[in-house]
């Protein structure tokens, strides 16, 4: 998900850590806002299949007269920073309060709560900002003539298709119900997994490369934070199997049958997606071990090299230095004989290149050099 040639701290973005907002012990339904969110703007989507309306409202109060005068509404709130407005928003729609809770907590995971009029939904959207993968939590809202749903972050997410199919006339959202806008919005945010993870394959098989070929320093933290990257993708999908197996089995009115068999589609593409990142996780716990290994090899080289350098020069450094000792010849005929021969340079540089050579040969059989395969079977 990072490219190679960041700087090696850039790739150890660690997921946001979840916090809860509220205080320990306060009463259920207690609302707070997440610490630095922005003011909420609304924007509504009114449609049928003969007409439709897009504004931004200035009041949660114009709400009230778009429910009833089309046959959809998308309403699509971007920022959690006033709870006053989301709870207004709220009113008009008539959602529960622990689940406006919820939807003002970050932390929660992917899932499906049902309710007399609407079933509330919880997804984790995922992209890239600053070259790093985050999810965000998308609280999605589906009665029986609307769909609202509740970003975390203001823009950057992924239903600008779906939009540019609602503008657009004769379009199969525009002739369906609430519940085809839900799949379709659900299915947006499934579909925006798969590059980002095929990025993440695609980052992984060049590290194979580069771990094989040319380890760098670098390397271990782009592995860890490909891992990283997996492990929000996991934390995020695995969730959403058990949500969409739900909406599936729902006995609820909500959800016509034409729109499960989307559904069903949407859960297979799930599952395409956890055994994406599971095989991905896969490789990239064994990339770590690879590099170690290789590692270690291109150590083992080094040190067969030096080693071998080493042990030639022992016997070399040993006729050198015998050679090199004071001892006058003219005392006695035992003291260096050699000195006054008249070959005894050449007879020493000869002994030292006998021994170097004989060394090497001997390396050589033994599969020390080369390929490491031995020489003498």
């Amino acid at each position: 998900m990072r490219t190679t040639d960041r700087p090696s701290v850039a790739l150890l973005h660690r997921p946001k850590r979840m916090r809860r907002h509220t205080a320990p012990g306060a009463p259920p339904g207690t609302l707070a806002s997440p610490p630095g969110a922005e003011a909420p703007t609304v924007r509504v989507i009114s449609y049928g299949e003969s007409r439709m309306l897009e504004r931004t409202l200035d009041t949660p109060e114009e709400l009230a007269p778009m429910l009833d005068e089309f046959p959809v509404t998308w309403i699509d709130v971007d920022g959690l920073g006033d709870v006053g407005v989301i709870t207004k928003l709220a009113a008009v729609l008539h959602l529960h309060p622990l689940a406006l809770e919820d939807v003002l907590s970050s932390h929660q995971r992917s899932k499906v709560e049902q309710y007399e009029n609407y079933r509330y939904i919880v997804i984790r959207m995922a992209s890239m900002k600053d070259g790093a993968l985050v999810t965000e939590q998308l609280n999605l809202f589906h009665g029986a003539n609307f769909v609202a749903t509740f970003q975390e972050q203001p823009g950057g997410d992924c239903f600008g298709p779906i939009r540019q199919r609602i503008r657009q006339g004769g379009s199969r959202v525009r002739s369906a119900g609430a519940d085809y806008l839900m799949y379709a919005l659900i299915d947006a945010v499934i579909d925006n997994y798969f590059p980002l993870i095929e990025k993440n394959g695609d980052l992984l098989e060049e590290l194979e490369i580069e771990v094989i070929e040319a380890p760098a320093k670098t390397t271990p933290a782009k592995i860890l934070g490909a891992r990283h990257d997996l492990m929000q993708f996991r934390r995020a999908i695995w969730p959403l199997r058990e949500a969409l197996n739900t909406l599936l089995h729902d006995e609820t009115k909500l959800i016509a049958a034409e729109t499960r068999v989307y559904l069903r589609d949407c859960y297979d593409h799930v599952i395409q997606l956890i055994d994406m990142v599971e095989t991905y996780r896969e490789v990239a716990g064994g990339l770590m071990d690879v590099y170690l290994s290789s590692v270690s090899n291109r150590m083992n080289e080094v040190m067969k090299v030096l080693t071998v350098i080493a042990t030639i020069f022992i016997p070399l450094s040993f006729v050198a230095s015998l050679y090199g000792m004071n001892f006058d010849a003219g005392v006695s005929s035992w003291n260096m004989p050699e000195l006054r021969w008249r070959y005894g340079y050449p007879f020493a540089l000869g002994l030292m290149a006998a021994i170097m050579l004989g060394l090497l040969g001997y390396f050589w059989k033994k599969g020390w050099l080369g390929d490491g395969a031995p020489r003498d079977r």
